[in-house]
């Protein structure tokens, strides 16, 4: 991996790889291991390229021009090793990039419990957190993912100088709260009045749904139970 020295992005072709220059930079990876491992570089990879009638031959570098840096070599650290280290700009900028939202947000679906665990986690920004807990195939009980948001907004708001319920005000909407048991509700506006985070008024949709034994109090998204909820009894008025 290199950086080209024009201001146009340059790739050295190599026998045994394939390189792609993005914003200056070069890539180097397999060819074999992406077509594996991601469809979207098998497609890639078996498409002719503009004006020619075969693929594009080994030696010919790929330009990937609208792909940053930081996220790409993301996306190869996860194909080669299954795993990958992300922080809090790689994340973003991958959330810009709507081609490979779709692939990130998998990785944290199917691995949910990890994930919020992570210093990486505690990094994401606001808009980032926010795409992940709009997913209804989040791998997480609910209130396993309401602490995980809390202990976020405690570092967003250090890092942010800013209080905890203002850095929070766009994830914390995104919590199921409805799907909450009563006795879990009235454990969590406890927990709220000593370190408030959730909006009143959020916690009083909640009940109003387990009063009218309906989701008429919330909106409906806020009542659909993600992949990793564990059932409670009212869950089926919820529905």
């Amino acid at each position: 991996m290199g950086h080209s020295g024009s201001s146009r992005p340059v790739a050295i072709p190599t026998p045994h790889g394939v390189a792609w220059p993005i914003s200056r930079q070069e890539v180097f990876a397999h060819r074999c291991i992406l077509a594996c491992r991601c469809q979207a570089f098998q497609g890639m990879l078996s498409q002719p390229q503009t004006g020619a009638q075969e693929p594009c031959p080994p030696q010919t570098p790929l330009v990937l021009s609208h792909v940053q840096p930081e996220v790409f070599l993301a996306v190869l650290e996860f194909l080669y090793t299954n795993s990958v280290t992300l922080n809090s700009l790689t994340v973003t900028v991958t959330y810009g990039q709507t081609d490979l939202q779709e692939h990130c947000l998998v990785f944290v679906e199917d691995r949910t419990q990890e994930v919020v665990q992570t210093r990486s986690f505690h990094e994401l920004s606001a808009a980032a957190l926010v795409a992940v807990l709009r997913s209804d195939r989040l791998a997480i009980d609910e209130p396993d993912l309401i602490q995980a948001v809390r202990e976020w907004a405690h570092v967003s708001s250090a890092v942010l100088e800013r209080p905890v319920a203002e850095v929070a005000v766009g994830p914390v909407r995104e919590l199921r709260l409805p799907l909450l048991s009563p006795h879990e509700l009235a454990a969590l506006e406890s927990h709220n009045q000593r370190d408030p985070l959730i909006p009143v008024e959020c916690i009083a949709e909640a009940w109003k749904c387990h009063v009218l034994k309906k989701g008429s109090g919330a909106p409906s998204r806020l009542c659909q139970r993600r992949r990793g909820t564990q059932p409670r009894e009212h869950h089926s008025y919820l529905e």
